[in-house]
């Protein structure tokens, strides 16, 4: 499992001549490192007396930031798996006029769950960017720019995966699935490129003070 290694040989196997982990499992990585900063912030929120208000809040948060970091780690190997699967399906014989249809119908299934692994990553990564609203917004201010590193990893998770998607997509023969999948991939991104900007002025409009 590519989580099982060191951070030294994980990027030694990335920077390798191996086609995976790739693009998503760094993604994935991405996210997980933002939903990781997100607890941070708010285990530098709770216990502070000036921040006693915001204390279960805080709890609550990093009960979902901790959950949904574990996810991501998880996605890691998930997309990694989803990948190999769809090799495998390209590497099944195709002699027969049987064989051949049999590897097609591999190869759309295989590529439909490749797709769907990133879209996945998307839809959470958008999910956590709420929790770093609100410890940008109620967290500790010494943390700021913690949680605004937390944004940006989850915003490139969410872009790279989002990459993924559409490399995908331009392979699957079934329309309905491919428009279905297009209209959802967009329709994170663009919450998610709205949220990253006003994020970003937010905590520029914090230091400026």
């Amino acid at each position: 499992m590519l989580t099982s290694l060191s951070l030294t040989d994980f990027l030694q196997e990335t920077a390798s001549n191996a086609p995976a982990p790739g693009g998503g499992s760094v993604s994935a990585l991405a996210a997980a490192l933002g939903a990781s900063l997100t607890s941070m912030v708010c285990r530098l929120t709770m216990g502070k007396k000036k921040y006693a208000e915001v204390q279960s809040e805080m709890e609550t948060v990093l009960k979902q930031s901790e959950a949904l970091r574990d996810k991501f780690a998880a996605m890691i190997d998930e997309d990694t798996t989803a990948y190999n699967k769809v090799m495998a399906a390209y590497g099944l014989p195709k002699e027969t006029e049987e064989q051949k249809v049999k590897r097609t119908l591999e190869i759309q299934a295989a590529m439909k769950t490749a797709t769907l692994v990133p879209l996945k990553l998307m839809e959470l990564c958008r999910v956590t960017m709420e929790l770093v609203k609100i410890v940008i917004e109620r967290g500790n201010k010494n943390s700021l720019s913690d949680a605004g590193v937390a944004a940006l990893m989850l915003h490139s998770g969410c872009e790279g995966a989002a990459l993924n998607v559409k490399t995908n997509l331009a392979g699957i023969q079934d329309l309905a699935f491919v428009e279905t999948q297009r209209t959802a991939a967009h329709t994170i991104q663009t919450g998610m490129n709205q949220d990253l900007r006003r994020l970003l002025t937010r905590i520029n409009e914090e230091f400026s003070k």
